[in-house]
């Protein structure tokens, strides 16, 4: 069993001399420490610090987000991928602003029914922001609670999640958010994944996994489920003017953002149909990626009209679809792999 006063400070003293420089860190804004949040889930901290900066530079505050318009919010976000965690963190934004009096909630449960907070990021604000005693459980903190108690409970079910926070309860009755991030911190410095660096471990004397070996045999988690594969094609149509036609996506996932027309490889050239013509396609692929979702993998191929249209007003476009000229890519909301596509094309 851990001594619980010698570990806390163990890891804590480790932590105040050894924690990464983050932008977040040196902040007591509620408003940015949750954008924080929001932003590093299923990301890098690398990734996640310029994006973090342009950000909050365009929305200082709650009441400049709040009044954005979604389309700006998600161009802010392009890249950093899971866009339903933009839209979500906007809603919730806007209704701070509107029923909170432009204020985070620092009550707990108050703060954890706006839109997208979930356990992990309700604990994580609510403890960083206002120092309020709640045990933040993410991948980190479950590997690194396993190994300390050599648990093998498996951590993807919600009962083990439940037991953690519980277990880890008394550890932040005092000082919340400084354990809490202690934690994640050991988790992402020192007891990682593999190559765990047990040598440098600040509590390597509370570890039951390094006093028994089992350390590289946990955590207990269930395999995960094979993803699905979708084979998409995208369609490449330029004009005469350097422009490309683009569509706005209606389906929920990447909903509103936009791409060049794609289409599932069953639905070949559903694209004349839609626009009523007959444009001729290469017959192979001029350019192949996968862009990898959590539930997902689309391997896209990337087609191109044989032809420029000529007189781009023969065709009539639905609503949902326009012309692009190449230069002004910055004004549209792209994906990843639209991107990339869009890379490709000026490259050629």
């Amino acid at each position: 069993m851990l001594n619980e006063p010698k570990f806390k400070k163990n890891l804590v003293d480790w932590f105040n001399k050894n924690q990464r420089e983050m932008p977040w860190r040196e902040t007591s804004n509620p408003y940015y420490i949750w954008l924080s949040e929001v932003m590093l889930q299923q990301t890098q901290v690398k990734t996640v610090i310029d994006y973090y900066h342009k950000f909050i530079d365009r929305f200082p505050t709650i009441a400049d987000l709040s009044n954005a318009q979604e389309d700006e919010v998600l161009k802010y976000w392009e890249g950093l991928g899971y866009y339903s965690r933009a839209r979500n963190f906007h809603t919730a934004i806007q209704d701070v602003h509107h029923n909170f009096d432009g204020e985070v909630p620092n009550h707990p449960e108050t703060f954890g029914k706006l839109k997208g907070v979930g356990p992990y990021t309700q604990a994580a604000v609510m403890s960083i922001a206002f120092d309020l005693p709640l045990a933040t459980v993410d991948g980190n903190v479950f590997r690194v609670w396993s190994r300390l108690n050599n648990d093998t409970r498996d951590i993807k079910l919600q009962s083990t999640r439940k037991a953690f926070e519980k277990e880890l309860q008394s550890y932040v009755e005092s000082d919340a958010g400084t354990f809490n991030q202690a934690m994640m911190e050991l988790g992402a410095l020192v007891c990682t994944p593999k190559n765990t660096l047990c040598m440098f471990c600040p509590v390597q004397e509370h570890c039951e996994a390094f006093l028994n070996g089992t350390v590289e045999t946990l955590p207990v988690k269930t395999a995960k489920v094979k993803k699905k594969h979708i084979k998409q094609h995208v369609y490449i149509i330029k004009t005469q003017d350097n422009e490309v036609l683009i569509e706005k996506r209606m389906q929920k996932l990447l909903n509103n953002m936009w791409e060049f027309p794609m289409y599932e490889a069953e639905a070949e050239h559903q694209i004349n149909s839609i626009l009523n013509t007959n444009i001729q396609f290469s017959e192979q692929p001029a350019y192949k990626l996968k862009h990898q979702f959590t539930h997902l993998t689309w391997d896209i191929e990337v087609y191109l009209a044989d032809q420029v249209i000529n007189n781009k007003d023969e065709i009539s476009l639905p609503n949902n679809m326009k012309w692009m000229n190449l230069d002004e890519k910055e004004d549209y909301n792209f994906p990843v792999s639209m991107t990339k596509i869009y890379k490709f094309l000026l490259s050629h």
